[in-house]
């Protein structure tokens, strides 16, 4: 998961990841319950200078930040002209509020409630991005943050939602699955075009980085400062340094990284973003104020365990294959339907391996719903020290990745390309 220098095209971006039944309502014995009422509604965003706002769907609600083990009661209204499918990136396990395989989508002007348990700490992303293809306004993402019930050392926890936009000459944004012509590309940092932070000296800073992107892979570079990885998709890593402070994010994908203000009062670092076309400042951090102790502090231990299994049996593993951006069983999510094969159905308790092969001409992002995966070594004998529930595949590659099946129900499996006017296609998969 190491990360090359900037200036970096998209193939070097691509080299650094490496890398409809409604189902019934359940709850968890033992969780706590916690009330949230959400709403889906036109807004709009400053996403250009001087110039009036730009009209986006907003999802709004308070802010999403909760403990591990509760179980959300949540009250979802959609005030749209549309349908809309709350996407849920990073929640194992809850096939009743899965979309699309789980739940159908929400008519407009209607209203559901079900229940969401939090099984696992860390970085999480909602959005509303599975039928967003074709619709006239894109809409905006939300981050989930679901902290430890242990004690983790840090002076600041701060999320950067990062999102791809189009804008029009007109002033309108486009959304995805069409061509963008004359569209200019805009970057977002928690819903601003510019972003800025300040730390006192020796502050420890939790940064939870996500892509809320759409299509766009990008790079994120803190240039000078040491960013130490501590969690990758919403589950603890075991910690290591980012090489030359760059973070390569796909679209959906989660970074927790710890950084030490180790550089004196008034020092400002620039918040580079990569696209693979060229890097740009976005945002930057300050050091000010008094430093917050004598010295900076000691090397973090690994994030707390989610108790995601330790080994996996790859002998006896059930093995598939997945092409992935290919015609045949995939299609749009708009068209989803609950009676269509899955693309591969095995028992609960039982090792997967699956091939995922990119036979498209450009990176594919491909995203598993329901379980976190480990990136497997070339020759399946070993895996990479992190799970993962998104990946991006280079054109042509294939990449194989293993998982338990702890959870059954049914799921869904996303695939998209690095393409702003491809269309996100999805399949299902059954855990019995």
């Amino acid at each position: 998961m190491a990360s090359p220098k900037l200036p970096l095209d998209r193939r070097q971006i691509m080299a650094g990841l490496g890398a409809a039944a409604l189902a019934p309502v359940w709850a968890v014995e033992g969780f706590a319950q916690a009330a949230l009422a959400l709403q889906v509604k036109a807004g709009s965003l400053a996403l250009r200078s001087n110039a009036p706002n730009t009209p986006v769907w907003l999802l709004q609600g308070p802010e999403l930040r909760f403990k591990r083990g509760e179980t959300l009661d949540v009250a979802f209204s959609n005030e749209l002209p549309a349908p809309v499918a709350l996407n849920w990136r990073g929640i194992d396990g809850v096939p009743a509020a899965g979309p699309l395989a789980g739940r159908p989508p929400l008519a407009a002007g209607a209203k559901e409630a079900f229940q969401l348990p939090l099984r696992h700490a860390g970085t999480f992303l909602c959005d509303l991005n599975l039928l967003g293809d074709g619709q006239p306004t894109p809409s905006q993402a939300r981050a989930l943050i679901v902290q430890e019930n242990e004690g983790v050392t840090v002076d600041r926890d701060e999320v950067l939602l990062i999102e791809d936009w189009r804008i029009r000459p007109d002033g309108t944004a486009l959304a995805p699955g069409s061509a963008s012509g004359e569209a200019v590309s805009v970057h977002t940092i928690n819903g601003q075009t510019s972003f800025e932070l300040s730390a006192r000296p020796n502050a420890r800073v939790r940064l939870r980085l996500i892509s809320g992107c759409q299509r766009d892979v990008i790079a994120v570079k803190l240039d000078g400062l040491e960013v130490r990885v501590m969690a990758i998709d919403s589950q603890p890593s075991e910690p290591f340094q980012a090489r030359n402070g760059a973070l390569v994010l796909s679209p959906g994908s989660r970074v927790d990284a710890f950084i030490d203000m180790t550089k004196a009062a008034g020092t400002e670092t620039p918040i580079l973003l990569h696209d693979g076309k060229e890097a740009r400042p976005i945002g930057k951090i300050r050091v000010s104020g008094e430093p917050v102790r004598p010295a900076p502090l000691p090397p973090a231990p690994p994030l707390p365990s989610n108790g995601l299994p330790e080994q996996l049996d790859l002998k006896n593993a059930s093995r598939f294959d997945l092409a992935l951006g290919g015609p045949g069983d995939w299609g749009p999510p708009a068209k989803f339907a609950a009676t269509a094969p899955p693309a591969f159905r095995v028992k609960s308790g039982r090792t997967v391996v699956l091939a995922l092969t990119n036979r498209t001409a450009i990176a594919t992002v491909f995203h598993l719903h329901g379980h976190h995966f480990r990136l497997l070594d070339r020759l399946d004998d070993g895996w990479k020290p992190f799970w993962l529930d998104t990946l991006a595949i280079e054109p042509g590659q294939t990449q194989r990745i293993a998982f338990r099946t702890e959870y059954p129900g049914r799921y869904l499996i996303e695939s998209v390309t690095a393409d702003w006017a491809a269309p996100r296609l999805v399949r299902w998969y059954m855990i019995e």
